[in-house]
Parts: structure tokens; C-alpha cells; sequence
């Protein structure tokens, strides 16, 4: 097994107003020796913003904002801006994150030049309901867990609750000329194509709905991905593949926990998996992870390389941020035994 070294913790909750519930499920991105951190913020009554944050090195924290980085603004937001990821493509910084409105979960970003400001381009993924998006599923033999998902939100919300969609970022590359947008219908993690944001409409979404199971990326097929998985940190491009840090969610009579995982995926098309690790990259085994706002959970969504070692920066227990590391080549060599398999 790759050995994994927990950093400990990186940034606690604190007494301003924006941030003194939690911060949580951070995104990063290197720039020379400085690692900007981009975090979920929660002020009491589970009301999201984006706080901000800036390392020196991997773990060194020099610089830290007294208020919010990004606000929510819109309808679609209005209870919360929740785990952003941040991607640098072609010259721009593209911030993905959830919005919420207090039923729907849509995904929505902003892009920007130099970091400092942001424009927000709105929600992209598919206003479409779970009554209308089941038509679909049974034509295409998807796995039951699809359909326990579709009962559960339409139980939990109303039966006009919107595909549940979170966890979305796309890779920092473009594949085969196209944009590659990574996002999650419950249970596994899928991706589109697409050439430019505008085309992402609804009849787009529907059209891509019809064909959903021929752009699943990654599967849960092992014991501590029983419920669901989605995905954690942007793709990282190896010389052996897209490394995908993700999370993995299992069910117990006890509770969900919640795992870091790793899969390696074809530079070409990332359907393709190379690698899948059978047990959890690390799971909540520190107090600070067992014990919080939710129990049991470790959910990585930034990462930086410095030298060999790959830093991951992940919520724990919903309300704290820490990180780990380990030896990058060493994960890759386990990922190419794996196989797949």
C-alpha cells in the first residue's frame, strides 16, 4: 500500500461570521512556491461562501482573508456557494462550484485572469427534473443504484427536485479539441464534450442523457465505494495517465464514511481506466475526521505537487481542512498494478 503521511490540520472554523460553522472541501492551485486555497466557508444555518487562503510551500499558511472571497448573489445560490475547484486552462482560471437554493444542487462557475477577481457565468449543468431525466434511465439498463437515487431526492424534496448534481470541474487540458467537463449523477462520475459553455443547454443535457451510460468515467465497484463515489481533486496529468483523487462513500448500519480514492484514466479518453485502487487511499482515522459536523468523513478536492510528493488538501468530518501526502510515483506504480481490475 502507498504510505500516506497526515499533515494534520490546515485551517479550523473561526469566530468571523462567514466561516464560524465550518471550512471545508478546499481547491487549489500552484503557482511557484505558493499554493492558493479556495475553501467552502459556513456561517451558522448551513449558508456557504468561498473563503480564501494562501500557502507558502505545501503547508504553511501566510495569508488569510477576514471575509468572504466570492458571495452568493443569484436565486440559484442563494443558500450557498459550496466546494469550489479551480482549473487553469488556456490562460484562464475557471472556478467551478454547487450552487444551492436550499432544494436544487446545480453546478456553476466563474472565470478569471489573474486570480484576484472573478466573473460569474452562471449554472451550466441541467435543469432538468428526476421525473423527467427516468424516462431515460430505463432504456439504457442503468445500475438500480440510479433509480434509488432518483426515489430518495424526489423523497427528500418534492417530486420536482432537479437532478442533484455537485462535484463537477473539467480537465486542465482539452481532449481532442474539446472541453472535458467532469460531473456526478448519482452514483458514479461521468463526463461531456462539449466546445464551448454555451452549448450547455437543456437540450444538450437531454440529448447526452439519452447516451449517459457510454460517458460513465469511473464506476463504484469496490467495498468502500458501496453507496456512491464523486469526484474530489481536477485531473493531475501524469506521464502515465489523468491521476483522479476522488471520494468514496460508504454504507454501513452505522453511517456513511466517507474514503479518498485513486483511479488512473487514459490521456485520450478517460473512460478508459488504467488503474483503480481496491482499498481506500486513506479513510478518517484521526479524531479530527471521525469527529465534527458530520461524522466519518475525509473528502479530498485540492492537490499540489511539490517535487516528488503529491499534497492532497481535504474536508474532515465537515468542519475542518487537512491534508496528506505521499510519494506521487509510488501511487502511479500501485495504480498500474491494480489494472483496472
Amino acid at each position: 500500500m502507498v504510505k500516506i503521511k497526515k499533515e494534520g490540520v490546515l485551517l479550523e472554523p473561526t469566530n468571523l461570521e462567514f466561516e464560524n460553522y465550518a471550512v471545508m472541501n478546499p481547491t487549489c492551485i500552484k503557482i511557484g512556491n505558493n499554493v492558493h486555497m479556495f475553501y467552502r466557508a459556513v456561517k451558522k444555518g448551513n449558508y456557504s461562501s468561498i473563503g480564501y487562503c494562501r500557502l507558502e510551500g505545501p503547508l504553511k499558511v501566510v495569508e488569510r482573508k477576514r471575509e468572504p472571497f466570492m458571495v452568493p448573489e443569484f436565486n440559484y445560490e442563494n443558500h450557498g456557494m459550496e466546494d469550489p475547484r479551480i482549473v487553469f486552462l488556456d490562460g484562464i482560471y475557471y472556478m467551478f462550484y454547487t450552487a444551492f437554493d436550499g432544494k436544487n444542487s446545480l453546478v456553476a462557475y466563474a472565470t478569471s485572469k489573474d486570480l484576484k477577481t472573478f466573473e460569474k457565468k452562471g449554472a451550466i449543468t441541467p435543469t432538468i427534473t428526476y421525473d423527467e431525466a427516468e424516462g431515460f434511465f430505463p432504456e439504457l439498463k442503468l445500475k438500480d443504484r440510479y433509480f434509488f437515487f432518483e426515489s430518495y431526492y424526489k423523497c427528500e424534496f418534492g417530486k420536482d427536485v432537479l437532478l442533484w448534481e455537485k462535484d463537477a470541474f473539467i480537465f486542465p487540458k482539452k481532449i481532442k479539441g474539446k472541453f472535458a467537463l467532469i460531473h456526478r449523477i448519482l452514483p458514479e462520475i461521468q463526463v461531456i464534450y462539449f466546445n464551448d459553455f454555451r452549448e450547455l443547454t437543456n437540450e444538450f443535457w437531454k440529448n447526452y442523457l439519452k447516451h449517459l451510460g457510454d460517458y460513465v468515467v469511473l464506476s463504484s465497484k469496490y467495498w468502500y465505494e458501496s453507496r456512491n463515489i464523486g469526484g474530489g481533486c481536477p485531473p493531475i496529468e501524469t506521464d502515465k495517465g489523468w491521476l483522479m483523487i476522488y471520494h468514496g462513500v460508504e454504507d454501513t448500519n452505522k453511517g456513511t464514511i466517507y474514503h479518498a480514492g485513486a483511479a488512473l484514466l487514459d490521456k485520450k479518453n478517460p473512460c478508459k481506466v488504467i488503474g483503480h485502487l481496491k482499498n481506500p487511499l486513506f479513510s478518517p482515522e484521526k479524531k479530527w475526521e471521525k469527529e465534527g459536523n458530520v461524522k466519518n468523513v475525509v473528502f479530498p478536492s485540492g492537490a499540489a505537487i511539490f517535487g516528488d510528493k503529491l499534497y492532497i488538501y481535504y474536508g474532515a468530518a465537515d468542519r475542518r481542512i487537512g491534508a496528506a501526502s505521499l510519494d506521487l510515483n509510488e501511487l502511479l506504480e500501485e495504480l498500474l498494478e491494480s489494472k483496472g481490475s
